[in-house]
């Protein structure tokens, strides 16, 4: 099995297998599933566990950007997946490397949080107020997001990340340096790779891993 399991909520690791997972620091979990190795096999079996979540990418990609890393979350294959995840890197002129990370989930899973450095499971507490910073199109649909507060200020060039909600589900956007997210517009496309069809095989894999 290329997919190995750990904590959807931090980077200890979970024991257990079938339908019982537990983290040493978070107690009972469902488990983030993750390739040791981004490639098409890996991915394809992702892609494979998924039914009703969409699994987002920025697309097209532009060159030079790769899939470093991707994942989702439920107890195992065949259960409910109740959040994905996909990390893609290249660079920009004026930011040097970025990382783009997108996370869609369910209330409470906690994988956008961990991704983003954020304090609560769901980002509502640290949403700030008034209009929407950004808005993207996911899956065909404009999405309003908002800049979420991190959790540790005094890195805040560091990340900068966004949230709003779609399709009753949680979309996270995390930019990596936070100067990246000047990327952004409201022509930018989220695509659910789950619909790929031959597309598929033209997706780029490769990268450092990202550290969330």
């Amino acid at each position: 099995m290329s997919l190995a399991a750990s904590c959807p909520r931090c980077t200890s690791p979970v024991r257990g297998e079938g339908a019982s997972f537990a983290c040493l620091t978070h107690g009972p979990t469902e488990a983030l599933w993750r390739p040791d190795v981004a490639d098409y096999d890996s991915f394809a079996e992702l892609v494979g566990r998924i039914d009703d979540i969409p699994t987002y990418l920025p697309w097209p990609m532009s060159p030079g950007w790769r899939i470093a890393d991707f994942g989702c979350v439920g107890v195992g294959p065949g259960s409910r997946v109740r959040a994905t995840v996909t990390t893609t890197v290249g660079a920009s002129d004026l930011d040097g490397d970025v990382e783009v990370t997108v996370v869609s989930e369910d209330p409470g899973v906690g994988l956008g949080a961990r991704c983003s450095g954020t304090a609560y499971d769901d980002p509502g507490p640290q949403i700030s107020n008034g209009p929407p910073a950004i808005k993207v199109r996911a899956g065909g649909r404009p999405v309003p997001m908002w800049l979420v507060d991190g959790e540790d200020d005094a890195e805040p060039l560091e990340r900068a990340t966004f949230a709003g909600e779609s399709d009753g589900r949680w979309l996270w956007l995390v930019m990596r340096p936070a100067s990246a997210a000047l990327l952004l517009g409201d022509d930018w496309l989220l695509a659910d790779v789950t619909g790929f069809g031959p597309e598929a095989l033209e997706m780029p894999f490769g990268g450092p891993r990202p550290t969330w």
